[in-house]
């Protein structure tokens, strides 16, 4: 018992040591990206992922893999600026009718740091693979917390000012607003006025 508690405890060291290892692989703000050696490609990726807004991703098969009969999944992982990841969720995607790009998007949640990826390659024999191997692909979000401070387009000092969703779109959105509230208060008035 003393010995298989020992082994567990070397084994949980080294797992800590080499996790350790990956994390300072990666530069805050630095996308992690698949390389040459990957069955597919890129074809659509948001980047910087942002709060509240759809991040999207697209992926297509080279031509020997789809050729092959290989087919993708591609799982997400959310991590937040408090140093939490939530567990990884594998994505519903929607694949074009040749079969080659496949196609997801979510919306990330306030305060997040990046978005994890991975894609998983299943082959014509039921063999598969993930990519990366262990580790994740990885989107920064605008406004990211590393080593005591933030960073990001939308760094602010000490935190993030992120534009909320459709904040950005000017002033039809400022314009809708005042003539439902124009409505309201028409629809006010005349309520008032009958009771009179």
């Amino acid at each position: 018992m003393k010995r298989t508690t020992t082994v567990l405890a070397a084994l949980c060291l080294l797992l800590a040591a080499t996790i350790g290892v990956q994390a300072a692989k990666t530069e805050g703000g630095e996308d992690v990206n698949p390389g040459d050696d990957v069955p597919f490609t890129v074809v659509e990726r948001t980047s910087p992922s942002q709060d509240s807004t759809p991040w999207s991703l697209s992926v297509a098969l080279d031509q020997t893999a789809l050729d092959n009969g290989t087919t993708l999944e591609i799982t997400t992982q959310i991590c937040l600026n408090s140093g939490v990841c939530d567990p990884p969720v594998m994505q519903e995607v929607g694949v074009s009718e040749d079969g080659s790009t496949y196609s997801m998007e979510l919306k990330p949640p306030t305060d997040h740091s990046y978005v994890n990826w991975r894609v998983k390659a299943t082959y014509s024999d039921e063999s598969t693979e993930n990519f990366p191997n262990g580790d994740w692909y990885k989107t920064w979000s605008s406004c990211y917390y590393q080593e005591g401070g933030y960073g990001g387009v939308h760094a602010d000092g000490d935190g993030c000012d992120v534009p909320a969703a459709g904040e950005d779109e000017g002033f039809l959105p400022s314009a809708g607003m005042l003539m439902t509230l124009a409505a309201l208060s028409g629809a006010a008035v005349v309520a008032v006025a009958r009771r009179e």
